[in-house]
């Protein structure tokens, strides 16, 4: 008992030392043409690689503002027949940085994006929040200047203290903020390897009283790299004992690919991928 103990402990001190970085977050769209469209035009996003699975009937777009080897992107996937989703009420919003929130904002609105919060001075910043084609917010963020454009996003959790330690012990994330606001009846967290806006952040917001959310069924996954998918495994199924969560997929190549992956549902139920750093570069290859 006491080795088994001992070697957990060792295995625990492992995302600490891991090379981790977001690589992209999955969600699913019912038109991939009209969103590739409003996200280069409206968001100057770039369209970086499209591949279509005719034999699964589903279609993905990789979208971002720099090169997937570098920088944090989302990907769409089309199902064929399947023109809507639902998000439901757990998923938050995506965020994206510009020098200028105003501007970005009216060029937004003059190509047909729908504004549903004006930009306003938040504190010694400014932002304002947008809609996609599809339903999905994204918050507009003024920052200087930042190499990662596409800089965090927000999931809505049932207990905030149990999800930080989970975070911080599964992933190695760190607590870089929190906040309590009484007076909307919220606590948000700011956890991830490193602060913005040179790092891509997760944010964690706790409702008062709100335990459990809806997941819907567009909002997919997260992925990250490590490097040692195998032992990044062992280190969550630890974690998801103690804290919650379940392994979904146990660590192993993807056929046809080769690329190892494992990945897993956090206590909330949101899904996170662990991606091989290395089988990743030669993917993109």
């Amino acid at each position: 008992m006491a080795e088994a103990a001992q070697s957990n402990a060792e295995l625990l001190e492992w995302p600490k030392k891991d090379n981790h970085r977001f690589l992209h977050v999955v969600y699913r769209v019912g038109d991939l043409d009209r969103t590739i469209k409003f996200y280069t035009e409206v968001f100057g996003m770039k369209l970086l690689r499209k591949r279509d699975v005719p034999e699964e009937k589903y279609t993905n777009a990789f979208l971002g503002f720099g090169p997937e080897q570098t920088n944090f992107v989302v990907e769409l996937t089309y199902n064929y027949g399947v023109t809507s989703y639902d998000i439901g009420t757990g998923f938050g919003h995506f965020a994206i940085a510009t020098p200028d929130v105003y501007k970005f904002v009216e060029e937004i609105r003059a190509k047909g994006g729908v504004v549903i919060r004006e930009p306003a001075p938040i504190g010694d910043t400014v932002n304002a929040f947008v809609k996609d084609p599809d339903g999905y917010e994204f918050e507009i963020q003024q920052k200087a200047s930042t190499p990662e454009p596409l800089c965090h996003m927000l999931f809505r959790v049932g207990d905030l203290d149990r999800s930080i330690k989970f975070y911080e012990k599964a992933l190695g994330f760190k607590l870089l903020n929190k906040y309590d606001l009484p007076e909307y009846k919220i606590t948000f967290a700011i956890i991830g390897y490193g602060e913005e806006p040179e790092r891509v952040v997760l944010e964690l917001l706790y409702n008062y009283g709100v335990t459990e959310y809806t997941k819907g069924n567009a909002y997919a996954q997260v992925a990250i790299g490590t490097d040692d998918v195998y032992k990044s495994a062992e280190v969550v199924k630890i974690v998801t004992e103690e804290l919650g969560g379940k392994i979904t997929r146990e660590p192993g190549p993807i056929p046809g690919i080769n690329t190892k992956i494992t990945s897993f549902l956090d206590p909330d139920g949101w899904k996170i991928v662990l991606v091989d750093n290395q089988d990743f570069l030669k993917e993109l290859e």
